[in-house]
């Protein structure tokens, strides 16, 4: 029997990795939200925001809700940084352990940090990996997974803006070179130059993980334009709230049922602290969630 499940991010929230700002909502105000609004699960967030151990767990069960994954990035580009990043993808393993056991296990989301020609120019439009330094690139992302089997977890990778893997050409690379499947998003897909919906139908048989947000090229050129990088593009609002942005979600639900897709469905926004207020995030995720209830999801 297929089993999907919905969930959100605290990324919806401007609380994520790239963001030094105090988080504007407290974990446990985050999942009441999150659980009032008809979601089943979380993505992690930061390691530790949602907490370690048995907080994690007491704090996701009193809500009612499942760990849906969470992003864990490695330099894959450089062999010793990868090493010595290894104790942080062992420490999201522990959290993701930690978890409440669920139909669904957390996914960890795997990606390489931004580099800074690409951060700068989100796109696709910067030069990106080299042809010759992509084997021992894909390589590591390799071992990467197999670290992850081995403690019980099927890793995603997400392809991104601003990072080595962005434009749809990265993703089909990464996907000759090894066996991992692919962390779908639809809203940094569609901004670097892809089309969500053929992208599901032609990789359907590595699509593991799904990431479901908007996205407006206009704001995209306006920010190149400015010359202005990806942090800023979050937020000028570049991942819009379902439906107000280029994304054709009917046709991505529509095409998540013909390849028969089964697992976690996170929906995100990024934003950064402080573009919405918390209210009107609540809202806006809430929001999101009821146009995929609206279209059978």
């Amino acid at each position: 029997m297929r089993v999907r499940k919905i969930a959100n991010a605290p990324v919806s929230f401007g609380v994520f990795e790239l963001s030094d700002a105090p988080p504007p909502l407290s974990a446990d105000e985050m999942v009441r939200a999150l659980s009032e609004a008809g979601y089943e699960g979380i993505d992690s967030g930061p390691i530790g925001y949602l907490g370690t151990g048995s907080e994690l767990a007491d704090r996701l069960s009193g809500a009612g809700l499942l760990l849906a994954g969470g992003w864990v990035d490695l330099r894959y580009d450089d062999a010793e940084e990868y090493r010595k990043g290894l104790p942080a993808l062992e420490a999201a393993l522990d959290v993701f352990a930690a978890a409440p056991a669920g139909d669904l296990a957390p996914r960890p989301t795997i990606a390489g940090p931004g580099t800074p020609e690409r951060f700068a120019r989100p796109g696709g439009s910067a030069p990106g990996l080299p042809a010759a330094e992509w084997p021992a690139y894909a390589a590591r992302i390799q071992e990467t997974a197999e670290r992850c089997r081995e403690r019980g977890f099927e890793p995603a990778f997400h392809h991104h803006l601003g990072t080595y893997v962005e434009t749809p050409e990265d993703v089909e690379r990464l996907l000759e070179l090894t066996d991992v499947e692919l962390c779908l998003d639809t809203g940094h897909l569609l901004l670097a130059g892809g089309d969500p919906v053929e992208c599901l139908r032609s990789w359907a048989g590595r699509v593991g993980h799904v990431h479901i947000k908007d996205g407006d090229t206009k704001i995209l050129a306006q920010a190149l334009a400015d010359g202005v990088d990806l942090r800023e593009l979050m937020g000028r609002g570049g991942f819009a709230l379902l439906g107000e942005g280029e994304l054709d979600l009917p046709a991505v639900v529509r095409a998540l049922d013909e390849i028969d897709y089964a697992g976690w469905i996170i929906i995100e926004q990024d934003t950064l602290p402080g573009r919405r207020t918390v209210a009107q995030n609540i809202a806006d995720q809430a929001a999101n969630r009821r146009k995929l209830k609206d279209l059978g999801l």
